[in-house]
């Protein structure tokens, strides 16, 4: 298991959140060997260099070129690596062409992953919302005890004083 581990993949995605996202789950999952690329052009000069990923895990929609084009010059110089594209793009036609020149599989990005990140970060929002307006009202409740402290003691002192008929 521990070969299989340290194979090397690159992860080619333009938005380096989601790079990051990819990147970091399969470190996490033991594979020691994970390359990010940001752009096709790098991804494809690494190959052109000597570079022998076994898999590349990229998106479709690139800056320059895209990645069915990513895959076709990689092909040319490493028939190879295996494609696995993780994309937003739902085109039908764009998946099987993609399996057509070589790709080994095609997966739509889950939303559903992005809806679970953007659900807690409203819940996060929502919390520190919360404690912004519970430390105000800490603040008036100990500005309110004040005022009510020195209405009970001028009240007394009136009183107390009024009572002696001092005045």
């Amino acid at each position: 298991m521990t070969a299989k581990k340290n194979q090397l993949i690159y992860v080619v995605e333009d938005n380096k959140v989601y790079n990051k996202l990819i990147t970091e789950y399969l470190k996490k999952q033991q594979y020691t060997n994970v390359k990010a690329f940001f752009s096709g052009e790098e991804c494809v000069k690494s190959i052109k260099k000597g570079e022998k990923p076994e898999i590349i895990i990229q998106d479709y929609f690139l800056e320059n070129m895209n990645g069915l084009d990513v895959l076709r010059n990689v092909k040319k110089v490493n028939p190879e690596p295996e494609f696995v594209f993780l994309t937003n793009n739902e085109s039908m036609e764009v998946a099987v062409n993609t399996i057509k020149y070589g790709a080994y599989d095609y997966i739509i990005k889950d939303k559903i992953t992005l809806d679970k990140v953007m659900d807690r970060i409203g819940k996060i929002t929502q919390l520190k919302s919360l404690e912004r307006r519970n430390r105000q009202i800490q603040k008036y409740m100990l500005l309110f005890s004040g005022v009510i402290f020195l209405i009970i003691v001028f009240s007394i002192l009136y009183f107390v004083v009024d009572v002696f008929g001092v005045q």
